[in-house]
């Protein structure tokens, strides 16, 4: 039985001879199938098989490293967003980060979730592995607010997420949606259809935050149809020293829109009208986004290191570093420490908060951390479900 992981969660070599997808993950995102209840141990087994489980068990620690520097990114980029007014060269840098880093988590979360369907085993792991995180942790953030914060106004809203929740929830309804994409013929097309549609409607409103889950999915479609190989060409040679100028292109060019591009066109979470634009340019800025983010996503991938490196083992806790260091951020936010310490807006600072963000996203994905937090993130809900065949 296989079992489809969302991004956070630690990949396996593929076999050789199909496609197999990973264990739950986060994903961020984007992982070997557990035995079936009753087979027998690797050691009893045909060596056939033997062989078999060995390689299901063997990880790849290429997507570790993936998911762990794209959460570093995630980390550090929200870590700016206090101090970063009045400095155009990490206003540029936040604008390239944000055009690669979610669409990288989610074009992964799409690559592991390749074999979902509506079978009992998996929507039972989408149900524990992203639903009640998103209940656990949707509920903590908003009281984290109304009591850090003095807010006591701040709701508990599940249709309304609030700060980074909004991915699990988006990650839910484009898993849900996986057998949609995996019948019709020209899924990546279709999908950005919906995405220039949604960019265009001011009616979609906050709901599930709506406009996110629909301007993002194209990456998380565009996951599903990605092959092993894919992933082998994007780390050729040629592939890394053509990303070098690219990033250097990109960098210029976000430097000079630093002081004339809104924001909220990388947030996705708002139509165009919404933000005072004409309403074609939602279509037209969807689809150039959309191809800025496929190439950085390219350009960072080829960078990341295939083989296994002192990171690697954290790219497992992912979901952990994503869904904790908002409270370090949001924190930070309350307590007033951004504006009482304003040489955190100087170079010297911007260093310090960085260093700081990177540091403790990378502790929260140790696997202590992981462990510890498991009731919430991956709770055994087996009292909850009905039991089942552990044939597919």
């Amino acid at each position: 039985m296989f079992q489809a992981p969302s991004v956070f969660q630690r990949a396996p070599l593929p076999p050789a001879t199909r496609e197999s997808e990973p264990r739950h993950a986060q994903t961020l995102t984007a992982a070997a199938p557990r035995p079936a209840a009753g087979t027998s141990a690797p050691g009893a087994a045909a060596p056939a098989s033997a062989a078999a489980s060995a390689a299901a068990k063997k990880r790849d620690p290429y997507f570790d490293n993936v998911k762990y520097l794209a959460i570093v990114l995630v980390a550090v980029a929200h870590a700016w967003e206090p101090v970063m007014d009045g400095s155009r060269a990490t206003r540029a840098l936040y604008m390239i980060v944000y055009m690669f880093h979610m669409p990288a988590f989610i074009l992964i979360s799409g690559y592991f979730s390749r074999s979902f369907d509506m079978t009992a085993p998996k929507v039972k792991r989408l149900i524990t592995s992203v639903a009640v995180p998103y209940v656990v942790f949707e509920t903590a953030y908003s009281l984290f607010k109304r009591y850090a914060d003095d807010s006591p106004d701040m709701a508990i809203s599940l249709v309304d997420p609030f700060f980074l929740t909004w991915f699990l929830i988006a990650l839910f309804i484009w898993r849900v949606t996986t057998p949609i994409w995996q019948a019709i013929r020209h899924p990546l097309p279709v999908a950005l259809a919906i995405a220039m549609l949604a960019s265009v409607s001011p009616d979609i409103g906050d709901d599930l935050d709506l406009q996110r889950v629909l301007q993002f999915l194209p990456f998380f479609v565009l996951g599903l149809l990605l092959k092993p190989e894919h992933f082998q060409l994007v780390r050729r040679r040629e592939v890394r020293l053509l990303s070098v100028p690219l990033f250097a292109g990109a960098l210029l060019f976000a430097y000079w829109a630093a002081p004339r591009m809104q924001l909220g066109w990388f947030y996705r979470a708002n139509s165009a009208q919404e933000m005072g634009a004409p309403w074609w340019s939602g279509a037209v800025m969807t689809l150039a986004m959309f191809g800025c983010a496929l190439v950085l996503t390219v350009g960072f991938l080829a960078w990341v290191p295939g083989r296994a490196r002192w990171f690697t083992v954290l790219g497992a806790g992912t979901i952990c570093g994503y869904l904790l260091h908002g409270f370090l951020i949001k924190g930070a936010e309350y307590a007033g420490l951004f504006d009482r310490y304003t040489w955190l807006s100087d170079p010297v600072g911007l260093v310090v908060v960085s260093l700081v963000a990177a540091v403790a996203v990378t502790l929260m994905c140790t696997p202590l951390v992981g462990r510890a937090l498991k009731w919430a993130t991956e709770p055994d809900m087996n009292w909850a479900f009905r039991k089942f065949s552990a044939r597919r």
